[in-house]
């Protein structure tokens, strides 16, 4: 079988992670940046130009797409969609997408067979970039990923407190999902390696336990021993929140993810944001520099 070639498109916080791993389980793997120079890339991983990916793409074998939608769609289809469909190695497609697709469902489940019913006018780009890529490399496994609030070293409660950002806005009854960087570079790495006819399929990428975002500030502060911000009501809070701030409070939804987490053939090493500060928390003191 043809070695195994990973063409990223975006190398930002998830992609490297994604990255880092394939190469790391001895993967060929090449990013793209729209602006390479002075960018870090992972060991083992080659960076080029978004606009040289033509030639790595008529070698890949397996193309992920991390990077967002704009108002003119998804940039990897627009500029190399007939490449793309026409790559002779082919054989998996991925795009990173987000839990938004659903939208409001006032607090109800939703899972990977629920339809979508985008609400604000990003959500709806990435529905449109999904049915994109869907179609993008005929009779090949095309897997969607749905992504919850992502997390991770670098990106988490923590830095909101250090900095002085942290709020705990009091919503009663409005939860948000969220996901480890670190489960979605392992959900991707496994669906990559698996072996299934063509199609599309959509995969779930959201931690086991909906939580309100207080109480995630709340237990980082406990974590680093420091006092919680005080609570806000989200009435008195909405009036210094941005447009997208406003929109992602005027959504509500749990996701379920169990189908994912079986079909991978895997379980979450984060299943709730408990473990995930925790590991987080561990790993920089790990790295902490000896006084």
């Amino acid at each position: 079988m043809t070695e195994a070639y990973l063409i990223l498109f975006g190398l930002g916080y998830t992609g490297t992670a994604v990255a880092a791993r394939a190469a790391a389980m001895g993967w060929r793997v090449t990013a793209t940046s729209r602006n390479p120079v002075g960018r870090q890339a992972p060991p083992g991983v080659d960076l080029v130009d978004f606009a040289d990916a033509a030639a790595p793409l008529n070698e890949a074998t397996h193309i992920l797409q991390t990077a967002a939608p704009d108002e003119h769609g998804d940039p990897a289809l627009a500029r190399y969609g007939a490449a793309i469909g026409a790559s002779p190695r082919l054989r998996w497609a991925g795009y990173l997408s987000t839990t938004g697709v659903y939208g409001d469902r006032d607090g109800g489940w939703v899972d990977e067979d629920t339809p979508v019913a985008p609400m604000a006018p990003r959500a709806r780009r990435r529905v449109e970039a999904e049915q994109a890529w869907a179609a993008a490399p005929p009779g090949r496994p095309v897997d969607l990923f749905r992504l919850a609030g992502i997390y991770g070293p670098g990106r988490s409660a923590f830095d909101d407190l250090r900095n002085g950002q942290a709020r705990r806005v009091l919503k009663p009854g409005h939860l948000f999902g969220r996901i480890h960087r670190d489960d979605i570079a392992a959900a991707v790495l496994a669906a990559m390696r698996q072996a299934r006819a063509p199609g599309v399929r959509v995969l779930n990428l959201a931690d086991d336990e909906p939580a309100a975002s207080a109480d995630v500030t709340a237990e980082a502060a406990r974590l680093l021993g420091v006092p919680p911000p005080p609570l806000v009501p989200f009435a008195e809070a909405v009036n210094s929140m941005s447009a997208m701030g406003r929109s992602f409070w005027n959504e509500n939804r749990r996701v379920r993810s169990e189908k994912t987490q079986a079909q991978l053939g895997l379980h979450w090493h984060y299943p709730t944001y408990r473990e995930g500060l925790r590991a987080i928390l561990q790993q920089e003191v790990a790295e902490r520099p000896p006084q």
